[in-house]
């Protein structure tokens, strides 16, 4: 949030504007608030075990399984606008896909290589258009979730999920982000576990005014339309 303020600040005094949309520009990747999580207790780092698969503990495994098995819910908090869904398409460094690697970048979480007190899990869907109070609190409960009902995340996926087929993901159970701003709400109203992160007062109107962004960008005729079909029909 600092960061935000300053530099928009100084912009401004050379009559420019810093932007955090998240897609700012068609045809390259947009911009992404990568977040990092990692619990401690008594002082050590809780997710880092040298005999654990992956050097991962079991509290760090099933974590993961909260964060991907939420994901869904969660994404209408940390992809809050219309343009958000833009960034999260495939082919481009955004996730799609529901899936978690410690060697490769194409899924939602990843396992940075580095272990001892800097192990962490990185979910990378977040764009820096959400509420980070908002975002973090339904990130925490969903991967404390998945502690706290041992969420199997299922193996880590190594290869490239981008150039996967349908079916190859259909195998391995891959599923996708919500695709557009009005999917993601639905399934925040499905998720039970995210919105206790949330008081009745901020759910309410959250969704309220989500919704009315969401029609009023539907019902909107864009310049796309406009240079694709007035001169043809």
């Amino acid at each position: 949030m600092t960061l935000k303020l300053t530099a928009k600040t100084i912009a401004l005094k050379h009559n420019l504007h810093v932007t955090f949309m998240p897609k700012p520009i068609f045809g390259i990747a947009g911009s992404g608030m990568h977040t990092h999580i990692s619990l401690h207790k008594d002082g050590r780092n809780i997710f880092y075990d040298p005999t654990g698969k992956y050097e991962l503990s079991k509290e760090a495994l099933y974590f993961i399984g909260g964060l991907l098995k939420h994901a869904k819910g969660f994404t209408a908090i940390t992809n809050p606008l219309v343009n958000s869904y833009k960034r999260l398409t495939p082919g481009y460094e955004a996730p799609v896909y529901i899936a978690w690697s410690e060697r490769n970048r194409s899924p939602l979480v990843r396992i940075p290589a580095i272990r001892g007190e800097s192990t962490r899990a990185e979910l990378r869907s977040p764009d820096p258009s959400c509420n980070p109070y908002l975002a973090f609190a339904v990130i925490l409960k969903s991967g404390l979730d998945g502690i706290k009902n041992q969420i199997d995340p299922g193996e880590p996926v190594r290869p490239n999920i981008y150039t996967m087929s349908k079916e190859e993901k259909k195998v391995r159970g891959i599923e996708s982000l919500p695709s557009n701003l009005y999917e993601a709400l639905k399934e925040l109203e499905k998720d039970e576990v995210v919105k206790s992160a949330l008081t009745e007062h901020i759910l309410k109107n959250y969704i309220k005014a989500k919704r009315e962004e969401w029609e009023n960008y539907r019902t909107q005729v864009h310049q796309w339309e406009l240079d694709r079909y007035l001169t043809i029909y």
